[in-house]
């Protein structure tokens, strides 16, 4: 990534942060209760103070600088940060971002990569990378942003959000794609600024999902008790 590269997008962050933040507040301050957790269900919170909570400190990646992020990267990076869900699972619409100082954060999307980087406002990102929607093999390997042809709006599925948002190492496949399942064609800039304004749509709908998640579970948990 240029060092111009860097400047415009920490601009672009900067710019449209409030956006990014606005839909994420609530979640945060519903974390104080519990939180639905992929594959573990409601987790209560513990309701023990950490290092650094209240600043900008308690958003930080909790991993040590790595300077070899691609390397055993699903290992040392298993589950998104931000929505909890394996980053295996949901490897074709996977995003990873190293920060100037070496941090990383690994992400299920470009919508949780999108939080990770205004949280990280003042950190610069060193290097970005998307999963190739376009590669057939059976884990979808990491390109840099700085080169993928994003498909944006299509048919296709998207991951945490109702708009799917799918990286590219090569333009034709991308175009192939499109002819099939509509969408519009950009680079990394326009997907991170769709992620960004359908922030407050998608954390909506997140929500109505979880909620109804919890309210399945009640209901199991009641008929599993009145079994008992």
């Amino acid at each position: 990534m240029s060092k111009d590269q860097s400047i415009n997008r920490r601009t672009m962050m900067k710019a449209l942060a409030a956006v990014g933040l606005g839909g994420f507040t609530g979640a945060s301050m519903a974390s104080s209760i519990g939180a639905m957790i992929p594959g573990k269900g409601w987790v209560k919170s513990s309701g023990q103070k950490c290092e650094g909570d209240s600043t900008p400190l308690q958003f930080i990646p909790k991993t040590a600088p790595d300077d070899n992020p691609l390397e055993n990267e699903l290992s040392k990076y298993p589950k998104c940060p931000y929505c909890g869900m394996s980053r295996t699972k949901w490897h074709h619409s996977r995003h990873l971002v190293q920060y100037d100082d070496g941090l990383v954060d690994g992400t299920c999307s470009i919508h949780c990569l999108s939080i990770s980087l205004s949280l990280n406002i003042d950190r610069g990102p060193k290097a970005i990378y998307a999963a190739d929607f376009g590669s057939n093999a059976k884990i979808k390997p990491l390109i840099k942003v700085d080169t993928a042809s994003y498909l944006i709006g299509s048919k296709l599925k998207g991951t945490m959000s109702k708009q799917s948002r799918m990286a590219f190492s090569n333009f034709d496949l991308a175009k192939a794609e499109q002819a099939k399942s509509g969408g519009e064609m950009g680079d990394f800039d326009d997907a991170l600024r769709e992620a960004y304004l359908g922030m407050a749509s998608n954390t909506t709908m997140i929500r109505k999902r979880r909620a109804e998640r919890r309210k399945k579970m009640m209901k199991m948990k009641m008929k599993m008790k009145n079994k008992g």
